[in-house]
């Protein structure tokens, strides 16, 4: 959704680059850049005035004047501006003392509030919590039927007595589902109402009399990021009409400009707090602004990348594959492990999104966006179509194993051959990973180094070394360069991006599929 802004201000950050000292006409050309980018966005006016004018203000002032680097300084601003607006800090979900907790959701029709329910329902059962969706819906067609499915579908407990489709009473159904969620021991009720196609009196006055009958700890309102403006002065309308404590962005996954995303907090006053990015279920996670401008910017976010690994990869299972990564050169490493560090992957969500979330990705966007998810698949079966012994060994694989698993994959030898080729360079770069190598092989993505100048300069700097003809001093070389290996080997063995033991994420293996897709 935001990559036309992230592209445009990168674009503006780029002619900032070299610049010993930044003078007033080059703050005024970037300010004036920005400004465009924000606009062309579909940002909201007001919120374009007021971050271009703090923008102005701190990068005129010493802030930038005594910086070494204006341009990253800059950059830094922005950033923090970026924050600033789309809420600053993350807002928690406010729980009730005595449970259960009401969350009412609102919003218009077609925002999607019901799907919404499901996933949020999903996130706090995966918090601890025993959810239960709650249909007041009661007038659009399917409407209870839909809740109800999306309930089955994420695991969570459903209230729907009545068949809605303009029969029934939400209102009483909204204060009867509290003693039901008691009785049933569901910790949290989430409230499903319903929507209109735009602001209306009767949908007003439907939504303050279920908010006075069950007295919900959060209203949240709920945004089709993809509407854009007419989304802002839909929240105001509400806010002022019923009122809300917070917002959820929906359909951010969209090609819309996003405009809404970045003013409806600034504007309304109340904080985004959820935002779901794709259809399914798990496609849903709290909204932290400062990951939020981190993407726009184009430095990726690694903390909720590495959040979405813990979440998947256990700790136990980590271990047990930098061990044998590290042992052997990583012989120990077979086919099967491949194949379950691929699944794991695939637990993850989308290798698309998965390598979006990377620094310096943004320039590798359209490549991608071309990946095709399917090619996971079909990796999957041509290994499933080995025998255990070719799991285990590849090099016994020959030409006539290949055309069998070949026939029983359904695809041709030479993909066969490529695999098993791609799978000996992902072992030898993973082993050289987990015992401290950082990450080599990977030419052409910033940041990862392995690149042919890297390589020239490591081979120089190599050859340059000299040996003492000194016996004694030598032997103290060897050992204190042996103390060296050893602790770098013990602080990074195992762990994923380069952090030091103890860090956090230190349990999250990077995933060798990713070599397939970096590669």
């Amino acid at each position: 959704m935001f990559d036309t802004l992230s592209d445009r201000l990168a674009a503006t950050f780029k002619g900032l680059r070299g610049k010993g000292r930044l003078s007033e006409a080059d703050i005024d050309a970037t300010a004036r850049e920005i400004r465009i980018a924000l606009l062309e966005a579909d940002v909201a006016l007001p919120v374009v005035r007021a971050f271009i004018k703090s923008v102005k203000e701190r990068a005129t002032g010493a802030e930038v004047s005594k910086a070494l680097n204006p341009s990253q300084q800059v950059i830094k601003i922005v950033n923090e501006e970026l924050v600033g607006i789309l809420g600053g800090e993350t807002r928690r979900l406010r729980f009730a003392k005595q449970s259960p907790t009401v969350i009412m959701l609102a919003g218009l029709q077609g925002a999607g509030k019901t799907t919404l329910a499901g996933k949020l329902g999903k996130w706090l059962q995966g918090q601890g919590h025993a959810p239960l969706l709650v249909a007041c819906d009661l007038q659009r067609p399917n409407a209870v039927n839909q809740l109800s499915v999306v309930a089955e579908r994420a695991g969570v407990g459903v209230y729907a007595p009545q068949p809605g489709n303009g029969v029934g009473d939400p209102v009483q159904v909204a204060k009867d589902s509290i003693e039901y969620a008691r009785t049933k021991q569901h910790d949290i009720v989430i409230v499903d109402t319903a929507g209109r196609l735009g602001i209306d009196q009767e949908m007003m006055q439907q939504a303050a009399d279920i908010r006075d009958a069950v007295g919900p700890d959060e209203i949240l309102f709920v945004v089709d990021a993809m509407i854009g403006q007419d989304a802002v002065n839909t929240a105001e309308a509400f806010r002022d009409g019923v009122g809300f404590d917070g917002v959820v962005l929906s359909k951010l996954d969209g090609d819309a400009r996003g405009g809404a995303a970045l003013s409806v907090a600034h504007v309304t006053g109340r904080q985004i707090m959820f935002a779901s990015n794709g259809e399914k279920l798990d496609d849903f996670d709290a909204f932290h602004p400062d990951r939020m401008a981190s993407r726009i910017l184009g430095m990726g976010d690694v903390l909720s990348l590495i959040e979405k690994a813990e979440q998947t990869f256990s700790q136990e299972e980590a271990a047990k594959m930098a061990s044998k990564l590290a042992s052997s050169k990583g012989k120990d490493f077979t086919l099967d492990d491949f194949l379950a560090q691929m699944e794991q992957v695939r637990k993850m969500g989308s290798i698309s999104k998965l390598l979006g979330m990377l620094p310096g990705m943004a320039q590798m966007r359209d490549q991608i966006n071309n990946i095709d998810e399917r090619d996971v698949d079909r990796t999957a079966a041509i290994i499933k179509s080995m025998t255990p012994g070719e799991r285990q060994d590849p090099t016994i694989i020959n030409g006539s194993r290949r055309a069998r698993i070949a026939k029983g994959s359904g695809v041709d030898v030479s993909t066969v051959k490529s695999l098993v080729e791609r799978f000996f360079e992902a072992r030898k770069m993973m082993s050289r990973m987990a015992q401290g190598g950082g990450m080599p092989g990977m030419p052409g993505i910033p940041g990862m180094g392995g690149g042919p100048g890297r390589q020239k300069k490591q081979q120089k700097q190599a050859k340059g070394k000299r040996r003492s003809g000194n016996p004694m001093k030598r032997k103290a070389e060897e050992q204190a360069a042996a103390a060296r290996r050893e602790q770098t080997q013990a602080e990074q063995a195992g762990t994923a991006f380069g952090l030091p033991a103890g860090e956090p994420g230190k349990d999250f293996e990077l995933p060798d599929e990713f070599k397939k897709f970096m590669g």
